[in-house]
């Protein structure tokens, strides 16, 4: 179960490190150091096309919408891109998923209409039986068996959808055999209805979150036209000409802009707007954008908005700004190894000020918490207090566990986080004040991950979304033991978190997490510094739209504009 865990992140680790990095305005939400996004030859093509036509401009009775993020985009081919929040929602406006999360953290149902289990081994999806290609093709079980088949294909070695933990894959590479016909993990039940199978107990929240929210299905009867050893660089995938959602890619350029016409034909209805520009921009670009109006919308976890324009923002007559629900974690990992005592990692909780840091570095927006879980998750336990500011009981413990500060531990922090850089200085005041002293390296995104994976540091903290409806995957492997970013392990917290995947029953998954949250408090071996609720904001034209957290682009055929 151990090995399954870690294999099961490893596919959406780097999404949750990637998704949040933008959360608090680092420099341009640029996290391209992170993982390196697949070069592939679609990529290329599309960007040239794309510089080459420029962003969709609207003819005269064309409804248009321009979408401002910081992200920038790492491709548009399912097969060969890490999916990023920008990645995934280029994805999700052509090819549904199977399903989304709403604002109020709900699946809602998107090509699939539903996914249910009664033994947390077994998957049975349903696909809408209204959902069309937008060449008028029903959509089918087989698509999914057929796009699944060829994520699973070590001719594709696609980058992406890992699927380590359904049977018929290889527990190390998570593919099929090369050549295979069938998947033992997969069965088609009727033209509708598809079974999934797993190797071990995953909750259906888990399927739900970390597959079926990322399984992008691709039309069978087009992509089963191409060579297996062309999927992962086919420029068919630049400009798609069958699909299954609300909107045609018309060209991209990776760094600057995607754009998008409607599918006129689109099974749920015809958007009521005719072009879609996400433009990709600097975060200290967007005030000017939504002040000129060259900017509609923005989301909270694709669009760095810099803290100091966050009152600006909220100044402009003519958009409205919405706070996300706080989903990211400033999160600081301590390596027990190096910090073996937990009286000294406890000192280090006590003698910091978190509510100081959400009052002045975040203006408020935002909470502190103790462990992994915020308010936004339905297992959110409010009877798990956070550790208080107590710089005495910080040295109490200090005593106790006989330390004598001339150590000075190893700080690794996000040189693109500026608002934590700032904060980093307070807390390495309040920490000297109760006498233990930190060595603060700042460093880009991708060498404190590679830091983080030597295990070379006494702490290291970055921004991280632990998904609300489903933290079990980051968690398990953040506190699986050696070579986890805690080196922390614990029987009763590996026992809590094996009782997740195991019932489906909300009020117990809350019971196992608070046990996990609870054991955080106890042994620190990681700790919340603050969690984050970023700024979104949407013109007063816009109509049917609103910036949320998740399922921001679930129902964008209905939204429109009024001039």
């Amino acid at each position: 179960m151990k090995k399954f865990v870690k294999k099961l992140t490893s596919v959406f680790l780097a999404i949750a490190i990637l998704t949040i990095v933008t959360a608090c305005g680092g420099n341009n939400g640029d996290t391209s150091g992170n993982g390196a996004v697949a070069e592939n030859i679609a990529g290329e093509a599309g960007a040239e096309q794309g510089e080459a036509a420029g962003p969709a401009t609207a003819a005269e009775g064309e409804k248009i919408i321009n979408i401002g993020v910081t992200d920038s985009l790492g491709g548009v081919n399912p097969f060969a891109i890490d999916q990023t929040e920008i990645n995934k929602h280029a994805l999700d406006l052509m090819f549904l998923p199977l399903m989304e999360l709403d604002k109020d953290l709900n699946f809602q149902g998107m090509l699939a209409d539903s996914i249910t289990t009664e033994d947390n081994i077994h998957f049975i999806v349903h696909v809408d039986d209204k959902a069309t290609w937008s060449d008028g093709t029903p959509i089918t079980a087989y698509d999914v068996e057929y796009s699944v088949m060829r994520y699973a294909s070590p001719i594709v070695a696609n980058t992406t959808l890992l699927l380590y933990a359904f049977e018929g894959t290889d527990d190390e590479t998570g593919f099929v055999e090369e050549g295979a016909t069938s998947m033992a993990g997969l069965t088609v039940l009727d033209d509708k209805t598809i079974q999934f199978t797993a190797k071990y107990p995953m909750a259906l929240t888990t399927f739900q979150n970390s597959y079926a929210r990322y399984l992008h299905v691709l039309p069978k009867h087009i992509i089963e036209k191409f060579d297996e050893s062309s999927l992962m660089s086919n420029e068919w995938f630049n400009q798609p000409d069958v699909i299954s959602g609300p909107y045609f890619m018309t060209g991209y350029d990776a760094d600057h802009y995607i754009s998008y016409t409607a599918n006129a034909d689109y099974w749920k209805g015809a958007p009521k707007i005719d072009k879609l520009n996400i433009k990709i921009v600097d975060g200290s670009q967007i005030y000017a954008g939504l002040q000129s109006g060259e900017i509609d919308i923005t989301q909270h976890t694709m669009t760095a908005i810099p803290q100091e324009d966050y009152e600006s923002i909220e100044a402009l007559e003519n958009v409205k700004v919405v706070y996300g629900s706080p989903v990211t974690n400033q999160s600081a990992f301590i390596q027990t190894a190096n910090i073996p005592d937990a009286r000294v990692r406890q000192a280090l909780v006590y003698a910091i000020d978190r509510q100081q840091l959400v009052d002045q570095l975040l203006k408020g927006h935002g909470e502190v918490i103790d462990g992994f879980l915020s308010s936004a998750s339905p297992f959110f336990d409010a009877s798990v207090e956070p550790m208080e500011y107590n710089p005495e009981k910080a040295k109490e413990l200090l005593t106790e566990a006989g330390w004598d500060g001339s150590q000075t531990l190893r700080f690794y922090v996000n040189s693109g986080d500026n608002t934590f850089v700032n904060g980093v200085q307070v807390i390495a005041a309040q920490w000297a004040a109760v006498g233990i002293n930190v060595e603060i390296t700042t460093v880009d995104l991708a060498t404190l991950m590679e830091t983080a994976g030597s295990t070379d540091y006494d702490i290291m903290a970055v921004q991280y979304t632990y998904a609300p409806v489903d933290p079990y995957p980051d968690v398990s492997w953040l506190l699986g033991g050696e070579g986890s970013w805690t080196g922390y392990y614990n029987d009763e917290v590996a026992s809590a978190l094996e009782g997740t995947q195991q019932t489906s029953d909300v009020s117990e998954i809350k019971e196992f997490y608070s046990i996990v949250d609870r054991k955080m408090q106890e042994d620190a071996a990681m700790f919340s510094v603050y969690v984050i609720s970023a700024q979104g904001a949407v013109s007063n034209r816009v109509t049917g739209a609103e910036p949320s957290v998740y399922g921001f682009f679930n129902n964008v055929h209905n939204w429109d504009v009024t001039e």
